[in-house]
């Protein structure tokens, strides 16, 4: 594919979605999606021919090129990214999202932070800037911080920010939701709040998850869940985000499997990699020994 510009890339990863999402493409959704002519829109379909010769079929009755069984795509597609795209209508311009209508759905949110704090922080972020905002916690209500962020997280319920807080002088987390302001700071952070220095970010920790041992009568279904090679899902996550993934698939982090109850599904086999992890609190069954 290097040979082709751009432009011409971008018409036939159209092409090959359409065909692997739809089943179908048609000369005419070129032309309209692209704002092509009739001759530049044949052109593609004879290029992607060439490089796919099994990949699909015209029927003269239907006028439409239809996908076939030997089809292989000639485009890499992320099973998560994509569902995602499908689900809230999201085209990058190499797709025919917004054209098609996908039988995908996907619940709303409850909780969507505003876009301008969104923007602060990545500016923040991107210039290693500290940051003075207003945030409001369940603890001590509304008051202002000084922080100097690292990352945007999506814990899997709702979005937060990690940030040295100058306050407590650590590393925490900050529900975005909860932050109704943000002014950027022209300082250089000192070297103790570098992101180098979040230990519980920088480390990583493997987890070993596997069917819940007493809940799962049917352990098979969930090792086809989940894609457990030799029974198992190893997972490594950062330490900082583990009781968070551990809370969002209810993973029982109890040392003999005691939750019970149809929601925990799956056990954490290596419980002892938890050692030292914040944010255990939030771990189905975790207790500090």
């Amino acid at each position: 594919m290097d040979e082709f510009s751009f432009a011409q890339k971008q018409r036939l990863a159209y092409i090959d979605f359409k065909l692997y999402f739809t089943g179908m493409v048609t000369r005419s959704e070129i032309v309209s999606h692209f704002e092509l002519g009739l001759a530049a829109a044949t052109r593609d379909l004879k290029i992607y021919k060439e490089n796919a010769l099994d990949n699909m079929a015209y029927d003269n009755v239907q006028k439409k090129y239809f996908i076939t069984t030997q089809f292989k795509p000639i485009f890499k597609y992320d099973a998560r990214r994509t569902l995602i795209k499908l689900a809230n209508n999201i085209s990058d311009g190499f797709d025919g999202i917004g054209y098609t209508s996908f039988p995908i759905e996907s619940p709303n949110p409850l909780n969507v932070p505003c876009i301008d704090i969104i923007a602060k922080l990545s500016q923040a972020i991107i210039n290693i800037k500290p940051i003075n905002v207003i945030y409001t916690s369940l603890s001590s209500g509304s008051g202002a911080r000084e922080l100097v962020p690292h990352s945007i997280v999506d814990n899997g319920l709702r979005w937060h920010l990690r940030a040295y807080d100058r306050k407590s002088k650590s590393f925490r987390d900050f529900v975005l939701t909860r932050i109704t302001k943000v002014t950027i700071i022209a300082q250089t952070p000192s070297h103790e709040e570098d992101k180098l220095k979040d230990h519980q970010w920088m480390r990583m920790v493997p987890l070993q998850i596997i069917p819940h041992p007493k809940n799962v009568e049917h352990p098979t279904a969930i090792k086809l869940d989940f894609g457990m090679e030799n029974g198992m899902l190893e997972v490594n996550v950062r330490a900082a985000m583990a009781g968070y993934l551990l809370r969002r698939w209810n993973v029982d982090c109890s040392q003999e499997g005691l939750l019970s109850g149809p929601e925990y599904q799956l056990y954490l086999q290596n419980i002892q990699t938890l050692y030292g992890a914040d944010n255990l609190s939030i771990a189905p069954g975790y207790e500090n020994s």
